[in-house]
């Protein structure tokens, strides 16, 4: 089974991520980036839900912050897009698979595919041995970082989205479904960076308020120095400590750097889901226990 040595566990406690080799093989790979292929194929986006998909800021706030296609897409599949593939009335510039940035928020429990990797036997034996009691599955993503124009992701906590009292209780899982490497934007990290606490967290406002959401304090200027780069090859998977500071390059290469990714919360032990959070579990779908 996928259990962490003693020696991995102490490296990801240290460096807040960690990297595991060849987890999924290339046939599980394929049978979820065949499935993914078949939603796009069937996607159907009304033309005043064509959300662009950023991590700046403002544009963030500006777009899916403020569109309730974005903010109720916590318990269903939907699609995000990247910046510049619509004209002034949404129609697209692009070819329509090659115009998404990622899909979201809840593969694992609409998708058998999604839910049969996030739940697996080898899923669940890592995330045992990292010593998680209770653990519950928040959210889902397929990103896809398309070639040439895929975005970059700025540097962020995945907490400052996903917070949590006391902190420390998310967790990220991310599988390469194809290689990523230093030219098609992988992911780089700030190790140690976990142990500084939350710097920014995006606020969901009231229902009816506007703005939607807001940012509680700010992003620090972090270093570009003090990020270290983590290419992975397809089946590897990263884990990422809710706290630690990570981003990704744009792609402007022609490779596309496609990835699952989900995100845990260690339920037991009193962890308080803050109530401020724009994912909110429903009645139709709460957070399901990873554990089933």
């Amino acid at each position: 089974m996928a259990c962490l040595s003693p020696s991995q566990l102490k490296k990801f406690q240290e460096d807040g991520f960690l990297l595991l080799e060849g987890f999924l093989t290339a046939e599980e790979c394929v049978a979820m980036q065949e499935r993914i292929g078949e939603i796009v194929a069937e996607m159907d986006v009304p033309l005043h839900c064509r959300t662009e998909f950023s991590t700046q800021e403002d544009e963030q706030l500006r777009t899916q912050g403020n569109t309730d296609y974005f903010l109720s897409s916590g318990d269903k599949v939907r699609f995000f897009f990247e910046k510049g593939v619509f004209d002034k009335k949404g129609n697209f510039l692009v070819p329509p698979e090659k115009s998404v940035n990622k899909i979201g928020h809840a593969l694992h429990a609409h998708e058998p595919v999604f839910r049969s990797v996030t739940h697996s036997p080898k899923v669940q034996a890592l995330i045992r041995s990292l010593g998680l009691q209770l653990p519950v599955v928040v959210q889902s993503m397929y990103i896809f970082k398309q070639p040439h124009f895929g975005g970059e992701v700025f540097p962020h906590q995945d907490a400052t989205f996903l917070y949590t009292e006391p902190l420390g209780r998310v967790l990220g899982v991310w599988i390469a479904m194809e290689d990523a490497t230093l030219e098609n934007g992988c992911l780089w990290f700030i190790p140690g960076s976990h142990t500084s606490g939350v710097s920014r967290r995006m606020i969901r406002a009231p229902a009816g308020s506007s703005p939607a959401t807001s940012f509680l304090g700010s992003e620090p200027a972090w270093d570009n120095n003090l990020f270290v780069p983590l290419p992975v090859r397809r089946g590897g998977l990263v884990l990422i400590h809710g706290q630690v500071v990570h981003k990704s390059e744009q792609n402007l290469s022609d490779r596309s750097r496609q990835a699952y990714t989900f995100h845990l919360m260690e339920a037991a032990a009193g962890t308080v889901w803050s109530p401020e959070n724009w994912l909110q579990p429903t009645t139709e779908l709460p957070f399901p226990p990873l554990y089933i």
